[in-house]
């Protein structure tokens, strides 16, 4: 009796990041603006009703809103759910539980977590207060967090000017996800054959289009793919964009060409960066050839093969 080994199931941690940078209009900056304040701001709807956080838009009649109300910084636990493993960068540092909390003076709720001991501290219907961070700079996070109790003073909500100094007019919100991905079938075949500087994609049973990178089926048909067919190693240039900006850990010198490439014998185009040519000298039709840095498991870049270009009948489809 003989027994074959299970195939190596591939992961790698992945991270995708990047600064979300915005401007805000009258509301939304009156709003965080307040909150470096400690005061908090709603507005209210045609029909009466006061929507914290703020919106710019009534949601029912799509009409500009503009007049904000300051809510108390008191209110009631709507629902929650219960976080006993905290992540990177969010509010506490320790087991604590998502709120919907609707504040006095409200008629919608606000998403933030309440600092609780256990779950067995939180239920739906519970009073809570606004625990205010100590440094503030006009962001949700002003509010440190909610804590059972009420407030330490009186407020009374009321009609807000939103007039305040030095108004708070754009945010940068990092934006972070982590995960870990395992390719199928089809990609870990793909990803095997570059190791050994192949280009191996899968052809569809019906319209006999090759995918490359491979998806285990055809889009188009819906049928699943299992002929691996090497295309390769050159391709040609379909579209392309000049990239001007740097990104953050990349040691590539701008400018420098992004590009869609139609290697030889596939039926679309993958990325890839140009290199070995001036940046304004790439074209469409550029016929071009990997380039293998030693020990690495792609190519780093395309570059020129010196023929000459491709027709453009030959490669308009892969647009």
């Amino acid at each position: 009796m003989t027994s074959s080994a299970a195939p190596e199931v591939l992961r790698a941690p992945l991270v995708v990041e990047f600064p979300f940078t915005r401007s805000l209009g009258p509301v939304q900056s009156a709003f965080l603006t307040g909150l470096r304040e400690r005061t908090v701001l709603g507005v209210r709807t045609g029909d009466g009703r006061v929507l914290v956080p703020p919106v710019e838009y009534d949601p029912v009649t799509a009409e500009e809103i503009r007049e904000l109300v300051e809510v108390a910084p008191t209110g009631t636990v709507t629902t929650w759910a219960w976080n006993p493993t905290p992540r990177r960068d969010q509010p506490l540092d320790r087991p604590f539980a998502w709120v919907l909390v609707r504040l006095d003076g409200a008629d919608t709720a606000l998403l933030h977590v309440l600092d609780a001991p256990g779950p067995e501290a939180v239920r739906t219907g519970m009073r809570v207060r606004i625990r205010w961070a100590g440094e503030r700079t006009g962001a949700i996070t002003d509010i440190a967090c909610f804590e059972p109790g009420e407030a330490e003073e009186e407020h009374q909500p009321g009609p807000h000017s939103g007039r305040f100094e030095d108004l708070v007019t754009g945010i940068v919100a990092p934006a972070r996800l982590d995960y870990t991905y395992s390719p199928g079938r089809a990609q870990s075949a793909y990803i095997s054959g570059l190791s050994a500087r192949k280009t191996v994609g899968e052809r569809c049973p019906s319209c006999q289009k090759v995918y490359v990178p491979p998806r285990g089926a055809c889009p188009t048909c819906g049928l699943a793919t299992h002929e691996r067919v090497e295309v390769g190693p050159a391709g040609t240039v379909t579209t392309y964009c000049i990239v001007n900006i740097k990104a953050k850990n990349l040691d590539i010198e701008v400018p420098y060409v992004y590009a869609h490439i139609a290697l030889d014998g596939a039926g679309l185009a993958l990325h890839g960066r140009i290199g070995g040519i001036p940046y304004d000298q790439v074209r469409m039709g550029l016929r071009v050839e990997p380039v293998w840095s030693e020990g690495g498991r792609y190519p780093d870049h395309y570059r020129p093969t010196g023929e000459p270009d491709a027709d453009y009948d030959t490669y308009k489809e892969l647009i």
